[in-house]
């Protein structure tokens, strides 16, 4: 039991002297050369552009005239107050306006069958709008190799920024264990 607890604490003691006999420290090495890390990235966008297609005549809305109404009506008083007598001669001349306006504009404005009226004096266009999807690339710097020296080496890492003239180093100083 002795032997076991005189071996422990023998092992216990040979790791913890490495370790305190361990150094950590910075130091600065010098660049000597900085080369970003590029790469292309797929950036994709939308293109669209208007064009001008041509398409069917569309109908023109004719204006509408109260002229034919009113003279239908006029003429329709006129007529119903020849025709009717004693006391539906009033009952006659209204009834013989309605009816004078309601023809009077169905004539005067082309009535419930007429055709739309189409003008082909233009041709007709409209605006379609047409979009497609490209892939732009563009490029992206992810980083930076340098290169610096340090106790007369050449080292190159990569780092996410440019470190300029200097690069500060943790340099870390332990004994050889095979020693």
């Amino acid at each position: 039991m002795k032997l076991q607890i005189a071996l422990l604490m023998t092992a216990l003691g040979a790791s913890t002297a490495g370790a305190v006999q361990a150094a950590e420290y910075e130091e600065y090495g010098r660049v000597t050369r900085v080369e970003p890390r590029v790469e292309q990235v797929r950036q994709p966008r939308e293109e669209c552009r208007t064009e001008y297609v041509q398409v069917a005549p569309q109908p023109v809305q004719r204006e509408r005239s109260a002229g034919g109404a009113i003279l239908g009506a006029v003429a329709g008083g006129i007529l119903g107050n020849q025709v009717g007598g004693g006391s539906g001669k009033a009952a006659a001349t209204a009834l013989g306006a309605v009816a004078g306006a309601v023809a009077g504009d169905r004539i005067s404005n082309g009535g419930p069958n007429s055709q739309p009226e189409y003008d082909s004096r233009y041709p007709q266009e409209q605006a379609v709008r047409r979009c497609r999807t490209v892939d732009a690339y563009e490029s992206r710097t992810i980083g930076y190799d340098v290169t610096y020296n340090y106790g007369g080496r050449s080292y190159t890492s990569m780092m996410p920024r440019d470190p300029g003239d200097r690069v500060r180093l943790r340099v870390s100083v332990e004994p050889d264990p095979r020693q």
